[in-house]
């Protein structure tokens, strides 16, 4: 992707953030206020849910902004790694609230408390528009760091059913049992999405190939489609964020081709076949200088 077309598209993903953020934390002072007027510990709770939910959405905008400063001489790469960094700490975030909501639905489940409905049910209604218009702006984004802030705003459109939904029973039946039963399932879709984010985000951290990159279909692409190439090794590739693959690799060419169009032809390859627009060719016509080093 060029470069103009990531900055616009990194400029979007800033936007939504910053918007996601304002709508979160906002509505979070409502429905603390409405939780304490209703005597609704159901409201209360996810309302420190969305505490957390804008904090994390806060963390993701800053790593947006920190994303677009220069490189330096300590950060040759600049910033673009914390976007997975901040990533992997909400999927972290994810689990210890997962471990929350299952904490109070046990809890509840012994001692089921009395809350009233109606002023329940009307804040969680409103929370329930907020979160799906929020959700709504985040879902789909190809940015790990935006889908995992989407995470935390599905567990508060969650969080607002739940609500409802214990509100509805309490105010019909008089049934206090449907908020921590529905809290366990809202506690497994968040594991379930957590666990997707941290395994993905973690495996950018530890310099994994990316899922959208095979080796060997780029090694025979090069060696089949690229003039006087007749071997590619020591090939190694990670990723900054998952838009931005790298690659390194080693071509041996043979003594008649030029080892400057080889390299142009090579990257050329790499970036309209396979989206890699940052890589690193080392040219040889003999024999590897690091056969013995490599991994």
């Amino acid at each position: 992707m060029p470069d103009q077309g990531q900055g616009q598209g990194q400029g979007r993903n800033e936007r939504l953030l910053r918007y996601a953020f304002f709508l979160i934390a906002g509505f979070m002072v409502v429905e603390a206020v409405g939780g304490w007027l209703a005597n609704s510990l159901t409201l209360l709770a996810d309302a420190g849910h969305m505490l957390l939910d804008a904090s994390a959405l806060g963390l993701s905008w800053l790593a947006m902004r920190l994303s677009r400063r220069e490189s330096s001489a300590r950060l040759t790469y600049g910033y673009d790694r914390f976007q997975v960094l901040a990533a992997f700490i909400n999927a972290l975030a994810l689990f210890v609230l997962a471990g929350a909501i299952v904490y109070e639905a046990f809890g509840r489940l012994g001692a089921p408390e009395a809350m009233l409905p109606i002023p329940a049910l009307a804040v969680a209604a409103v929370g329930f528009v907020v979160n799906v218009v929020v959700y709504r702006m985040l879902h789909g984004s190809d940015n790990l760091n935006v889908r995992s802030a989407a995470l935390h705003v599905l567990g508060d459109l969650l969080g607002s059913v739940a609500a409802m939904a214990a509100a509805g029973c309490v105010l019909l039946f008089g049934w206090l049992y449907a908020d921590p039963i529905l809290a366990m399932v809202i506690a497994a879709i968040l594991i379930r999405g957590a666990w997707a984010i941290l395994r993905e985000s973690g495996h950018i951290l530890l310099q994994g190939v990316p899922a959208n990159v095979d080796l060997d279909e780029i090694r025979a692409a090069l060696t089949s489609d690229v003039a006087g190439v007749v071997d590619v090794h020591g090939m190694h590739a990670w990723a900054l964020t998952n838009e931005k693959p790298l690659l390194t690799l080693h071509a041996t060419i043979d003594p008649t081709t030029d080892g400057e169009s080889a390299t142009s032809a090579i990257k050329n390859v790499l970036t309209d076949r396979f989206g890699i627009a940052r890589s690193t060719v080392q040219i040889e016509h003999g024999g590897c200088p690091d056969a013995g080093a490599e991994a």
